[in-house]
């Protein structure tokens, strides 16, 4: 790579049609990285048919607010069937000549696509980097199909790679554990707060529309956010909270937000029939930007109950509020609130221990603290392991 110029680097992850967490990690590594190179960006746009997606309802509908930096150049999109979108982003490649290609993994509907893109960033002699959100998805995991193929083909992708960045030292175990690396670097790069959603919003009463009787201001409120999917264990959280005494439960309320995926209607059924359905505000689908940001505000804790996970979005949302948070101790969420004073931990699926912790987190109300992650840090993470691939030229 020539050292006469801006390094420039292209960043291949997620589109805001099929709108996800990794949707908003590339937009925000996009727009950190701006700052310091000469950025451009390949976004997956028709990730597999609609109909197949689990949020197919609302593909295409839901929007975000945020925005690529102006000066990053973006191709929107590359469809799961190529044809014309992959010759256009092929030209779109080869026009702005990156010297560094990275790569969001997070889901087997890309493999094929990355797997191209991969190979002509190789013949354009720029260095590839792969960055792991997931080492698969959890519910491909779980399709002996899917698994297969990605067992098949992954390691052509890892083979056409010259590092990798993962987000704790959690999913580097995995990693290697699950593919031959060789001798190439893998970065432990921390993921970066979701700040926008912390900008001074204040909650407004369409935020509880769809629960029964009004918020109560004097509640302790107790939020779960995300896709509800299987290893996310809201169920433990319902248990937990139903389990608190009835002399207690009226300092307390669970305000509940998410998407139904894969099936995982059990939550649902636990709240319908919780002893204190009353105090359960449950919104059953994916929410806007804005409306995320009212109900972090509204919130005087986070509560992320998983069975799993190699990280978390909604963790970082709440760290950027500021927020007393509820974690269990899962893959790389220990690591990720390791610099975070308002941190409870209790084990995954221990029901009476995330009832104490909810006791807890209760007497933290109204205290506020420090998001130790910065997007700053990551760029700086970034950096170092791209001198690292220079310097093995």
């Amino acid at each position: 790579m020539k050292e006469d110029r801006q390094l420039r680097i292209c960043v291949v992850g997620a589109g805001t049609r099929f709108l996800g967490g990794i949707s908003y990690y590339t937009l925000h590594l996009v727009n950190a990285l701006a700052s310091n190179c000469t950025v451009s960006a390949i976004v997956m746009r028709q990730l597999l048919p609609t109909r197949l997606y689990p949020g197919h309802r609302r593909v295409g509908t839901i929007t975000t607010q945020l925005a690529y930096d102006s000066r990053a150049r973006v191709f929107d999109g590359v469809d799961w069937y190529w044809l014309p979108s992959m010759l256009r982003a092929l030209l779109f490649l080869r026009r702005e000549r990156p010297d560094i290609v990275t790569f969001q993994w997070w889901s087997a509907t890309v493999l094929h696509s990355y797997l191209l893109l991969a190979l002509a960033a190789r013949l354009l002699h720029a260095r590839v980097v792969i960055e792991f959100h997931e080492v698969l998805d959890p519910g491909e995991a779980t399709l002996p199909l899917v698994s297969t193929y990605v067992r098949l083909l992954a390691p052509l992708l890892l083979g056409l790679a010259h590092g990798y960045v993962v987000h704790s030292e959690h999913d580097r175990k995995l990693l290697t554990r699950a593919y031959r690396l060789g001798p190439r670097p893998v970065a432990l790069i921390g993921h970066g707060p979701y700040a926008s959603y912390a900008a001074g919003t204040k909650p407004q009463a369409q935020q509880f529309e769809e629960s029964s009787p009004a918020c109560l201001a004097g509640d302790c409120k107790l939020l779960f956010f995300g896709l509800i999917r299987p290893y996310k264990g809201l169920e433990d959280l319902i248990r937990a909270f139903n389990a608190l005494p009835a002399s207690e439960i009226e300092g307390y309320r669970l305000i509940v937000v998410g998407e139904t995926w894969e099936g995982c209607t059990q939550p649902a059924t636990l709240i319908e029939q919780s002893p204190y359905r009353e105090r359960i505000t449950f919104v059953n689908r994916y929410v806007a930007d804005n409306e995320v940001a009212g109900f972090f505000a509204a919130a005087d804790a986070a509560i992320l109950p998983y069975r799993r996970a190699s990280s978390s979005g909604a963790l970082h949302i709440a760290m950027s509020c500021g927020l007393p948070v509820v974690v269990t101790r899962v893959g790389g969420l220990v690591e990720a609130v390791a610099e975070y004073e308002g941190t409870i931990i209790v084990p995954p699926g221990d029901v009476e221990a995330l009832r104490d912790a909810l006791r807890k987190v209760a007497q933290l109300r109204g205290r506020r603290y420090r998001d130790p992650h910065s997007w700053d840090r990551t760029v700086d993470g970034y950096m170092a392991l791209i001198a690292e691939l220079r310097s093995n030229l």
